[in-house]
């Protein structure tokens, strides 16, 4: 596992995101390596979580490539390079169901990784 996957997964479970699932996404696309789908509370709690990672990246040496979404949007993308986070509120991942479009590629839970 990527060292800015492990540090992702850390810091959404520290900041009470929910329902963290990360897709491998190596053989299917080029451009990144995993993608970590998380469930926030809310709006509030969506665009904390990511000016969070945003934070984080700049202390541990990641970097954020790209950032879509803000505190209205119902869903956050962080483009990490290797990892892609998406960031939902509960009604946004139920409506863009983004882990079935994927279901086909190997998963897993955060708390397996432990």
């Amino acid at each position: 596992m990527s060292k800015t996957l492990t540090a992702v997964q850390k810091l959404l479970e520290e900041k009470q995101g929910d329902n963290i699932l990360t897709i491998d996404m190596r053989k299917v696309n080029p451009f990144t390596d995993y993608f970590v789908i998380v469930t926030a509370l809310n709006n509030r709690h969506a665009a904390s979580l990511s000016d969070a990672l945003e934070k984080d990246a700049e202390i541990n040496g990641y970097t954020v490539r790209h950032i879509e979404g803000d505190e209205a949007s119902p869903w956050i993308l962080v483009d990490l390079n290797d990892v892609i986070v998406h960031i939902f509120t509960p009604e946004g991942r139920q409506m863009y169901k983004l882990e079935a479009l994927w279901s086909d590629q190997p998963s897993v839970r955060t708390e397996d990784n432990a």
